[in-house]
């Protein structure tokens, strides 16, 4: 059997599924439509999925970090999360706060958090979906749990993971963030929302209102995809309140991938020469403004 072809179109009604404006049911029958027909829709969907199952890069037992699931005071209640630090860390070190895309604290966001202790950091993934009991295996709920947040609540609940690291005994105390899709989104709330954030690096994420610029005082580094059109759409305006206000901020713009470019466990959007790109920079970027 050939392998499927995955198209544009595709890829397209699959991110509108998942930014919950399809349910299941209507991006199957989408998705039959763009495949021509049930059972190749059926061999199709999981390409477009992310797969936690191809999450690991870096092994949760690799003997080179240490990993542990931990509570720690949110805004309003205890907040979930997953804290890795470099095995071998002599002397405080900076911290980064990894922020989940809308299907929660998944296996592949404990992944990217592993990968970044690996760079030097202590890395904490937090769960946001801990106000309704933490992350379900089950992705579309998860997907519904983080409509239903309370935009307030959880930009609070950032705040607050920037203050945990900001006193833990490991860190110098410098904290930057790193996130996806709905994380990037909430790594440019959290630059508008806390002062004391000094680097931000969001991916494909959505921009916080022209009026909040002023607000940011970390160093930004944003990734877009260009294919993206949904998020693409909000760039030139976040760019030009950026410019203006004087901020210290990189746009960086991969042509010809999708949204979600950087995510490795979905083979139908990944582009690993965008991603690498991307993540180089990342580090960089953040080793250099956390130094």
């Amino acid at each position: 059997m050939n392998k499927p072809v995955i198209t544009q179109a595709m890829i397209d009604a699959y991110d509108e599924y998942t930014h919950l404006t399809l349910d299941r049911r209507r991006f199957m029958e989408r998705l039959t439509t763009l495949a021509g027909s049930a059972a190749a829709a059926a061999a199709i969907a999981p390409m477009l999925a992310a797969d936690s199952a191809k999450a690991e890069m870096v092994g949760a037992t690799d003997e080179r970090i240490k990993g542990e699931d931990i509570t720690y005071p949110g805004a309003d209640g205890e907040m979930k999360g997953y804290l890795v630090r470099p095995a071998n860390a002599s002397g405080k070190i900076p911290a980064i706060i990894v922020i989940h895309e809308n299907r929660g604290l998944n296996p592949h966001i404990r992944d990217v958090a592993r990968r970044v202790a690996l760079e030097g950091f202590v890395a904490l993934a937090p769960d946001f979906l801990s106000p309704g009991g933490g992350t379900p295996r089950d992705e579309d709920k998860a997907r519904e749990m983080i409509s239903a947040l309370d935009a307030g609540e959880t930009d609070s609940n950032a705040v607050a993971t920037v203050a945990f690291l900001m006193d833990h005994a490991e860190s110098t105390g410098d904290v930057g963030a790193i996130g996806f899709c709905w994380g990037g989104g909430m790594v440019n709330r959290l630059a508008v929302n806390s002062p004391d954030l000094k680097a931000g690096v969001a991916y494909y994420g959505s921009q916080p209102k022209a009026e909040d610029v002023p607000k940011i005082k970390a160093a930004m580094l944003l990734h877009y995809a260009g294919l993206d059109e949904r998020i693409n759409a909000g760039i030139e305006a976040y760019r030009k309140a950026l410019t203006e206000n004087g901020k210290d901020a990189t746009i960086h713009v991969y042509d010809g991938v999708n949204h979600a470019f950087n995510n490795d466990t979905s083979a139908a959007r990944y582009d690993k020469a965008a991603a690498d790109l991307a993540w180089g920079r990342t580090i960089e970027f953040l080793k250099t403004k956390l130094a």
